[in-house]
Formats: structure tokens, C-alpha cells, sequence
């Protein structure tokens, strides 16, 4: 199971959820489905977006879990 911690880079980099929509160029309400978990896939496009923004790699916000 792939888990999002979008949530806490957010936090670790002190931006707000409003701050990175804008900047990644995305809906408020997506970004929100994305930083919830609530998403069955991202496009890579949106993801290095992402990545840019809050200068990390994906790993900083994708973690495998198994189960």
C-alpha cells in the first residue's frame, strides 16, 4: 500500500495547502484529495510539481507500506 505524507512535508516546509495549489497550478480541492490519501494515482506531471515547489523527492512524500 503506497501511503502520502504530503501532509507532513507541508508542514516540515511551513506552507499552507491554499500556497501549494497555487503554486503547482492545481485545484485547492485536488491538492486536498492528494495530501488526504485520497487519490488511487497522480499524474507525474503533478508530482514533480509538487517535488519542485517543496524542494524534496518523492520518497519525502511517498512511503510503501505492505498490508
Amino acid at each position: 500500500m503506497i501511503i502520502l505524507r504530503l501532509d507532513r512535508v507541508m508542514a516540515d516546509r511551513k506552507i499552507s495547502l491554499n500556497e501549494l495549489s497555487d503554486r503547482v497550478g492545481i485545484a485547492n480541492v485536488n491538492m486536498s484529495k492528494i495530501k488526504t490519501g485520497k487519490i488511487s494515482a497522480i499524474r507525474f506531471s503533478t508530482l514533480d510539481a509538487i517535488c519542485k515547489t517543496l524542494d524534496c523527492q518523492p520518497g519525502d512524500i511517498l512511503e510503501y507500506q505492505e498490508g
